[in-house]
């Protein structure tokens, strides 16, 4: 027990450590600045199609007309590296939540593990074209709903976490509509910062969550079918709102929507954000 706590409390020292680390903490914020750029590509992709344009509206296909502009690599490194800190950053993080109230403390615990997932999941986006390879995010959707689909539970597994999606979706559209993202802020100087960060913030979120509301009912359709093809990932959720009524004009509300939401990640979370 006592190695043990003494284990634990060097990785808390050392965790507060690059916490306090100031060029640490500038690295992770390039993190944000990666994530809004992603989701401002994917936007732009969005209005393609909407305008009867091609291209693929997620992350692979993002990175991808990055890596197609000049110096476009030199980005894709510095969004790997930048979402690279940001994961170890908020992973540093859960070693040092402390408090009091020991049900908050699990949920900021929780909350912090999943945002370094999440970084993390994006610096893999970036990292696979930065070290020279390619990926297909639907593609590689569909083949992993269709392992889980083969496996006893499966759709079981693939409804709940096409549900999880879902109500992913509902958060981010209610922190929008409710300006609870303000929350993730520090103080933001100035009228005309305070007014881009609420209109960037409010529209980011809602389309950012109108599409996961989407994936995540193509997910259960997988699932309720048992047809790994139903979820082809966040451009087919986006394509899917195309084919609706008036879908253009849906789509294109949403691509606008995604592009503030990168504006918002990479100039008002990246520079006035809690860390």
């Amino acid at each position: 027990m006592d190695r043990a706590g003494t284990h634990g409390g060097r990785v808390a020292q050392a965790a507060e450590r690059a916490a306090e680390s100031k060029a640490f903490e500038r690295a992770a914020r390039m993190g944000y600045v990666a994530s809004g750029l992603l989701h401002a590509l994917i936007g732009i992709i969005a209005l393609q199609i909407a305008a009867g344009g091609g291209g693929d509206a997620d992350s692979s296909g993002a990175v991808a007309a990055l890596a197609d502009q000049p110096g476009g690599i030199f980005l894709i490194w510095a969004c790997f590296l930048g979402c690279l800190a940001l994961a170890l950053f908020q992973a540093t993080r859960v070693f040092l939540d402390s408090g009091e109230n020991r049900k908050e403390v699990w949920k900021k615990r929780a909350s912090d593990a999943g945002s370094a997932v999440v970084y993390g999941a994006i610096g893999v986006s970036f990292g696979v074209f930065a070290l020279g390879g390619s990926s297909d995010s639907e593609q590689s959707q569909v083949t992993w709903t269709g392992r889980v689909l083969s496996q006893p539970a499966g759709q079981l597994v693939v409804g709940l976490a096409g549900a999880v999606i879902a109500g992913i979706g509902v958060y981010f559209i209610f922190k929008g509509a409710s300006r609870r993202f303000r929350k993730d802020l520090g103080p933001v100087p100035g009228r005309t910062w305070q007014r881009v960060a609420t209109v960037t913030g409010i529209a980011g979120f809602v389309a950012k969550g109108l599409s996961l509301l989407i994936l995540g009912g193509l997910v259960i359709a997988a699932a309720v079918t048992a047809d790994p093809e139903k979820s082809t990932g966040l451009d087919g959720a986006l394509r899917a709102l195309h084919e609706a009524p008036l879908g253009w004009l849906a789509l294109g509300a949403v691509g606008v929507g995604l592009i503030f939401y990168g504006l918002y990640m990479g100039f008002i979370r990246a520079r006035f954000g809690k860390l």
